[in-house]
């Protein structure tokens, strides 16, 4: 009963404002601002209202939903891996982070839509270039969260380490990526609502299948119960990978929490 308490104390905002938006746009009667029961509505007939085999995802959303996610995970994966390899690396050599910071630091503050038309000339339009826009914007979280966590990990397990003659692969392995994954899931976790936002982006340029793609689609045809479907969609989605990453993180860093509330 508590906890049912907590969650109504927190989340009671959300139907107040669902109701509220629901009158006005009744009121207004703008094809562009249509009501949440509208664009509910809207979105089981896109997506949800297909057979029970498929577990109810029509055509649509075979066509558009899974290959978006599918762009979107395969450029945040290969993202992650290059930013935690790289982020181990230069954190373990001061040197080598002091020569490549400037990059770094020009690299993060560009905008990846605006490398959109240099992606285009070099991959052409498809999947290559969709691919590079999400991993270019979603790397440098990854990347700086994974240098400061081998930065911080305590000496005292550099000591120890170097007290039990571990090798480097061990030292790695056993001390290393274990010390600094907190900050690491950290990068990690920014770094997944980053490549919602940018598969959206790479998809609105020369796509032709994808949520993006959708969204355009809508906004082309004047459906304006389309356009906010999407976005709605969107931030289900959003909402859903996030919520699977964190419940995730909790589970490989259950020693990390444990450890914060015993300091």
């Amino acid at each position: 009963m508590k906890a049912l308490m907590n969650v109504g104390a927190r989340y009671w905002i959300i139907p107040v404002v669902l109701v509220a938006w629901e009158f006005v746009a009744r009121g207004v009667e703008d094809t562009d601002f249509p009501p949440p029961t509208t664009i509910v509505a809207r979105m089981y007939e896109l997506w949800f209202s297909g057979p029970l085999s498929r577990v109810f995802l029509t055509d649509d959303a075979v066509e558009n939903l899974l290959p978006s996610l599918g762009r979107m995970f395969s450029g945040w994966i290969l993202a992650a891996v290059l930013g935690v390899v790289l982020g181990v690396l230069l954190g373990r050599s001061r040197t080598a982070t002091d020569y490549v910071d400037p990059l770094i630091e020009f690299g993060r503050a560009v905008p990846p839509p605006l490398l959109l038309p240099l992606f285009l000339v070099l991959f052409r339009a498809g999947l290559a270039m969709q691919l590079a826009t999400i991993a270019f914007g979603v790397i440098w979280p990854v990347l700086l969260n994974s240098i400061d966590g081998v930065r911080a990990v305590d000496r005292t397990y550099t000591d120890t380490a170097t007290a039990f003659n571990l090798s480097k692969g061990q030292y790695l392995r056993v001390v290393l990526l274990p010390a600094a994954s907190p900050k690491i899931f950290a990068g990690l976790r920014l770094s997944l609502s980053l490549a919602l936002i940018l598969m959206v982006i790479s998809e609105l340029f020369g796509s032709t299948d994808g949520i993006g793609y959708q969204l355009l689609q809508a906004q082309r045809s004047f459906d304006g119960a389309g356009v906010w479907a999407t976005i709605a969609l969107l931030g289900v989605l959003g909402y859903l990978v996030n919520g699977l990453f964190v419940l995730a993180e909790r589970r490989l860093l259950v020693w990390h929490r444990q450890a914060t509330r015993n300091a």
